[in-house]
């Protein structure tokens, strides 16, 4: 019988997996971590499929995001921080949005070599379009959860995210 089918999510089904052929190995960090990343990449998929109307890839929807929440025009390397891609995936991303029409580029009176990218009005357009459909999804994923069990998690996902983004 197939207990991820009957008693739990496919975490519960890899950890009893994982205590059948390694008993000796403790594995209770899936119960966190195995679900934070199946979470992340099963709404990576759902994202992505629900951009593509807009034909538009969830990493370049983020660059789009990243510059609408910037309140100004943005060098690349605020936007490759923020987004957390490489520089190189950062300019191959503004590259194919700024053939769509979608962000500009425009050159920074501080430094001549430096350029800054800035959402064009078709840019916004989209990023409105799509950004209440993006948090609609999200609130639908975390139905059942009441406001204080949203809080909760929010805070220990932040100390987890903590962990990880201390300089080092």
């Amino acid at each position: 019988m197939d207990t991820f089918a009957t008693s739990g999510d496919f975490v519960d089904t890899a950890r009893q997996g994982w205590a059948q052929s390694r008993p000796g190995l403790d594995v209770s960090s899936i119960e966190v971590m195995g679900r934070i990343t199946r979470i992340g990449a099963l709404v990576t998929q759902r994202v992505e499929h629900d951009l593509a109307p807009e034909e538009i890839t969830r990493t370049e929807f983020d660059v789009l995001c990243t510059l609408a929440r910037g309140g100004r025009p943005l060098r690349a390397s605020e936007v490759t921080a923020a987004t957390m891609l490489s520089g190189a995936s950062t300019t191959k991303n503004a590259d194919r949005l700024e053939r769509r029409g979608l962000i500009e580029r425009l050159p920074w009176e501080r430094d001549g070599r430096v350029v800054l990218l800035q959402l064009t009005p078709a840019g916004n357009a989209l990023v409105d379009r799509a950004f209440p459909r993006f948090l609609e999804r999200d609130q639908e994923l975390l139905n059942g959860l009441s406001d204080a069990e949203q809080a909760t998690l929010a805070a220990l996902l932040r100390k987890v995210a903590l962990n990880l983004e201390v300089p080092g």
